[in-house]
């Protein structure tokens, strides 16, 4: 990936960070969520007092990369100043490439399917693949030249991007690993990211994603896991409502990346989604050359162990938006266009209560993968890597087997330990690609787990 000069241990929090019990490596973060952060890799980076002086420091071009429209109101602007060696305009005109696997609005390919539906993991590839190369689309919704909706997928590499980059312009990226750590070298510095660990790539920031673990030429490493490409509003930190001003995700838990820059000359590829479709073009220099930055439109991690979870101390147990980290808002309170839920590990103390989540018709789709364990509303067939999709009014609930312990089981204090189960939901009905319909690694015998349920009525 050519010589990468890492930031400045100074006005940030220098000290390694912890990914799920591993550690991250040598990088610096700075804490917070939404901050306005500042950092530089060469000190004097950043000048004084202005943006955009008549001569930016040490010879670099001042530049402003905007999340939101000017006028939007504070609270909700974003947008980062950079500094870096080569202006972003510095590149050829770009062409259409293949999009191989990845799919895009409107999703029509098939009609909307009612029925319950459920994948094994993707299989490992066996040709050398990176991350562009390994994106799969499994579903998606909305329209991404209106800015609404979400596509989901998923990816598997086994070998880092080598003189190639990715940018988003359609949506943000969040990623979620599902096997094996990931390291996001972005424009605004890297991210170590680990399974049990989230990630989010704001839409027009370029990247690549690195195999630290090795590739396919050097020890097998593999990297696997889900991608929820959000068209809408930036994901953000959900109202707390009656829970009050503490618990979920705290701001101060989110880590975003400190400045650093890779300069050097040669050949390399960037690769941009745009409308849908991948275009790429060649560039002279690495567009990971942003020596210094401000601003609050970042990249940022968090590590899902940090999550407080909120539950029932007395009897039945609440709506599971309790769970929400993250959230992508639409023009109606309330309604989103996309959260991001997740299912760690917990108490479950509830007196005479059905303690595995309840029977249940949602009008929003829930689109659910497993990053470890064992989900506790599936006895058998939901492996780490699959995922399932119950769409719009779709019934669902706990399998047979799982019914039979839970309604039965003596009610002490019980520990859901060691799993980490989460769900992307949306207001819209997820449609499926032809692809994921049609994959081998589908479930086709998945209504199967309800089929053990027994009438017990006693009218």
């Amino acid at each position: 990936m050519g010589e990468y000069k890492e930031a400045l241990m100074t006005d940030v929090d220098a000290r390694p960070q912890q990914a799920s019990g591993q550690d991250t490596g040598e990088y610096a973060y700075q804490r917070g969520f939404g901050n306005e952060f500042v950092s530089e890799a060469v000190a004097g980076a950043l000048p004084a007092g202005r943006n955009s002086p008549q001569r930016a420091p040490l010879g670099l071009f001042a530049e402003q990369l905007s999340g939101t429209a000017f006028t939007q109101p504070r609270a909700v602007n974003r947008r980062t100043w950079v500094y870096r060696i080569m202006p972003s305009a510095a590149h050829p005109r770009f062409a259409r490439i293949g999009n191989g696997t990845l799919r895009a609005t409107p999703f029509d390919e098939i009609e909307p399917d009612p029925n319950r539906l459920r994948w094994n993991a993707l299989p490992v590839p066996d040709a050398e693949t990176d991350f562009i190369d390994g994106l799969y689309t499994m579903a998606g919704n909305g329209d991404l030249r209106t800015r609404n909706g979400i596509a989901v997928h998923v990816y598997a590499a086994n070998r880092s991007m080598t003189d190639r980059y990715f940018v988003d312009s359609d949506g943000e990226l969040l990623f979620v690993p599902e096997r094996g750590a990931i390291t996001l070298r972005t424009e605004l510095g890297p991210l170590a990211v680990a399974p049990g660990e989230i990630a989010v790539v704001p839409r027009g920031i370029r990247f690549a994603v690195e195999l630290p673990d090795g590739d396919k030429a050097g020890d097998g490493g593999l990297a696997r896991g889900y991608l929820c490409e959000n068209f809408g509003a930036a994901f953000t930190l959900p109202e707390r409502g009656p829970i009050g001003a503490n618990g979920l995700a705290n701001e101060r838990d989110f880590l975003a990346p400190s400045a650093a820059y890779q300069d050097r000359a040669g050949t390399v590829q960037v690769v941009q989604k745009f409308g849908g479709n991948l275009w790429a073009a060649d560039y002279d220099h690495s567009p990971l050359d942003v020596v210094g930055w401000h601003g609050n439109y970042a990249p940022y991690k968090y590590d899902t162990a940090s999550f407080m979870v909120i539950g029932t101390i007395s009897f039945d147990h609440p709506d599971p938006s309790i769970f929400t980290v993250l959230t992508s808002p639409s023009e109606l309170p309330g309604l989103a266009n996309a959260d991001f839920v997740i299912f760690p590990p917990r108490w479950l103390v509830g007196e005479d209560t059905f303690r595995p989540p309840w029977y249940h018709r949602n009008i929003m789709s829930e689109f659910m993968g497993l990053v470890r364990g064992v989900y506790d509303a599936k006895a058998e067939g939901f492996e780490p890597g699959g995922a399932s999709l119950h769409n719009t009014f779709a019934s669902h609930g706990p399998d047979a087997e799982t019914y039979q312990r839970a309604s039965t089981a003596e009610l002490r204090p019980q520990k859901i330990d060691d799993t980490l189960a989460f769900m992307f939901e949306s207001r819209w009905m997820l449609v499926p690609t032809r692809q994921a319909m049609e994959a081998a690694h589908r479930q086709r015998d998945y209504d199967a787990v309800w089929a053990g349920l027994t009438r017990s009525f006693r009218g």
